[in-house]
């Protein structure tokens, strides 16, 4: 008799947290297996910080994304470039999970 097939549940399900200033995130644990994902932050760590918003997109979405941006945004309208940096730092900071 065959036995049913086991999905990977590592993958399933969501990693939720708060960064240091308050911002909510739910990433879907499958998002993290994703070599585009580790790509564009290869290249928005070193050599193409224009990486940045595909990491934002592949990690968060495009929704969350637009929360995270508007999270941060100034008075005057601007999504500051380093208060973005050191959120996705504290995102991944913040959960064991993201870490690996």
């Amino acid at each position: 008799m065959n036995e049913a097939v086991k999905t990977n549940t590592a993958l399933d399900g969501v990693i939720k947290g708060e960064t240091s200033t308050g911002f909510s995130f739910s990433i879907p644990r499958q998002n993290l297996d994703n070599m585009e994902l580790v790509e564009a932050m290869s290249g928005a760590s070193g050599s193409d910080p224009l990486q940045m918003p595909k990491v934002l997109d592949l990690l968060l979405g495009k929704e969350e994304k637009k929360s995270l941006y508007d999270h941060v945004r100034e008075k005057d309208g601007r999504v500051p470039i380093k208060k973005i940096s050191d959120e996705l730092v504290d995102i991944f900071n913040s959960s064991k999970e993201t870490k690996n």
